[in-house]
């Protein structure tokens, strides 16, 4: 059933290694016959402790013919975390590579998960056993996405939900830009893995896979991209920061098509993205992994850049409601006039089965096929989708809602910002204030008076944060996020800025 997919090439464009579609068959058929030997079989969930190579998507088809699950597992986390996702998820088998620690393969067969080599494909072909049935509502995949109340969540999508996000993005965005697509993302989250990756691969469109994230090949993805002619990529807006500041663009004008999504996407940026690239097809994408990733983007024809810009629908209903009380379904009272801002709704065919053995969470977000991801939002007048933030990242000063990346894009067009996230912080006069931490290229006090200035600017009194803190970096996860209660949590612990005395100014002003 799986393997009537479309498969393209795939290539590792850093090592060179390269495998076209019959090899990749060839792996494929190998060792679906190894872990056959080894007893897999359907229902079991295997974890996948590396990714970004050749091998992880030769493992995920083999896993999925047997009518197994995959569930990608961060390579970055530590032993006690991996413990966390296998005591809830009891993984039958344990993929590893060379590079896997030690200590997680002590782990694993220390809670009764067989450990296998990735690499070592050693098998007889020639006594394969055909697979069983695999059904289209089998599990497939199950991604961990961490949760507000600190216990693992694992999104699980089935074949089903799978395959109609992939041809939904086939019927919107057409399979000629993607020919040669490069994917600079994590495979363990549904970004990267299910639309940067899966989407063109397994539509017959060629894959080039390169480690997430990595400051070397970043300084060189103009060159990277001229050499191996790619035609798309998909990216997240911290990856640019780095981008813009060391790269040179391509020069080959191959480039047709880049995606940005997982984080807020600024007009400053967006419009330095599109001179780097040298294409206008810079589509701001919106998913959240429990709806297959993308549902909507910048696919509206000729554009402005603005911020919180999304664009029209993928193959999904959105709604924007003045509440989030799953009660008002019925009858979807309280939907939001055109320009007014309120929670977003979403159905779409691509709709996660629901979270790993975590029914009571699931329908906190899930009423009727319609998904409650906490995010706020709008359309306008022409029907164009706007994101304004998180329902939960809201900062509510005295009654007011601000949204924090509303100030980070203003911020960040600071000539001088490396990175910015606002957040909000306990307040007796007013409930909530504005907080920010900054990265700047020179910690002087000139600097931070020229940004001062620079916000009150662009904001609005009432938006310009109350507290600073300096920081030397702002932590992000393997995914290019940023978690803005665990930065704000960090702050805490630090001395804020004295802006009184920075900034020479009387009582009246900055507190």
């Amino acid at each position: 059933m799986l393997l009537d997919l479309r498969i393209g090439n795939l290539a590792e464009p850093v090592s060179g290694r390269r495998w076209d579609r019959p090899g990749v068959l060839r792996q494929v058929a190998a060792r679906i016959r190894r872990f056959q030997s080894e007893g897999m079989s359907v229902g079991d969930r295997i974890f996948i402790h590396y990714g970004n190579r050749l091998e992880f998507f030769a493992d995920l088809l083999s896993i999925w013919h047997l009518g197994a699950c995959v569930v990608p597992v961060d390579p970055r986390l530590t032993q006690f975390e991996v413990e966390k996702l296998a005591r809830l998820a009891t993984p039958r088998f344990s993929f590893v590579d060379d590079k896997t620690d030690a200590s997680i393969l002590t782990l694993m067969s220390s809670l009764g998960a067989k450990v296998i080599n990735a690499l070592d494909t050693t098998t007889d072909i020639e006594k394969m056993i055909p697979p069983g049935h695999v059904g289209l509502d089998n599990d497939a995949l199950i991604l961990f996405t961490s949760g507000s109340t600190g216990s693992p969540k694992g999104v699980v999508h089935t074949h089903r939900s799978l395959r109609a996000r992939w041809s939904v993005l086939r019927e919107n965005l057409g399979l000629e830009p993607y020919g040669r697509t490069l994917c600079l993302l994590p495979t363990h989250f549904g970004h990267g893995l299910i639309c940067n990756c899966l989407f063109p691969w397994l539509s017959g469109q060629d894959l080039f896979i390169t480690q997430p994230f990595n400051p070397n090949l970043m300084m060189r993805l103009g060159t990277l991209v001229d050499e191996h002619k790619i035609t798309s990529l998909s990216s997240v807006p911290s990856l640019w920061g780095l981008v813009l500041k060391v790269a040179q663009p391509p020069r080959q004008r191959t480039l047709r098509r880049v995606h940005c999504g997982s984080a807020p996407l600024s007009a400053h940026l967006w419009k330095e993205i599109q001179s780097w690239a040298a294409t206008g097809e810079v589509f701001n994408t919106y998913g959240i992994t429990e709806t297959g990733s993308w549902v909507a983007g910048t696919t509206i024809g000729d554009f402005v850049p603005e911020d919180g810009l999304i664009g029209k629908p993928w193959g999904a209903a959105i709604r924007i409601l003045k509440t989030s009380d799953r009660k008002s379904l019925a009858l979807f009272d309280g939907e939001c006039k055109p320009g007014e801002a309120g929670y977003v709704w979403i159905k779409t065919p691509a709709l996660m089965k629901g979270y790993f053995e975590r029914d009571d969470l699931t329908e906190q977000v899930v009423c009727e096929g319609w998904f409650i991801p906490g995010d706020i939002g709008l359309f306008d007048e022409r029907g164009i989708f706007y994101l304004k933030g998180r329902e939960r990242e809201e900062i509510n000063k005295g009654g007011t809602k601000i949204y924090p990346a509303d100030i980070d894009a203003v911020i960040e067009r600071f000539d001088r910002a490396r990175d910015v996230v606002t957040f909000g912080i306990d307040d007796p006069l007013y409930g909530q204030e504005v907080a920010i931490a900054v990265t700047l290229e020179e910690n002087s006090d000139g600097t931070i008076r020229s940004l001062y200035q620079w916000t009150k600017r662009h904001l609005a009194e009432h938006k310009i944060p109350a507290r600073w803190y300096l920081m030397d970096s702002i932590p992000r996860t393997s995914r290019g996020k940023i978690n803005r209660n665990e930065v704000r949590d960090q702050c805490l612990r630090l001395a804020p800025l004295d802006l009184r005395k920075i900034l020479q100014v009387s009582e009246e002003g900055p507190r």
